[in-house]
């Protein structure tokens, strides 16, 4: 009777390490999967940022060289 019942314990202990086992291999999982999806978002708001900054900067280009354009014509103008 106490083979049996330390059999059973130790069969309850192995089962125990083995299911503690999969929960975390499922959480690494999990984890893995979010900072897969974070990367992702932290990506794509950069090059929206990036995207944002181009678009301003061209535009600054664009007006500088209209007033640098407008100014050669208004010095011109008077000669």
């Amino acid at each position: 009777m106490k083979k049996v019942f330390l059999s059973l314990a130790a069969l309850a202990l192995v089962a125990s390490v083995y299911s503690c086992r999969e929960t975390k291999e499922e959480n690494m999982e999990e984890s893995a999967e979010t900072m897969q999806t974070e990367t992702e978002e932290a990506i794509d708001n950069a090059a929206e940022a990036t995207e944002d900054a181009m678009e301003d900067a061209g535009d600054a280009v664009e007006n500088a060289a209209q007033e640098t354009e407008e100014a050669v014509e208004d010095a011109t103008d008077g000669q």
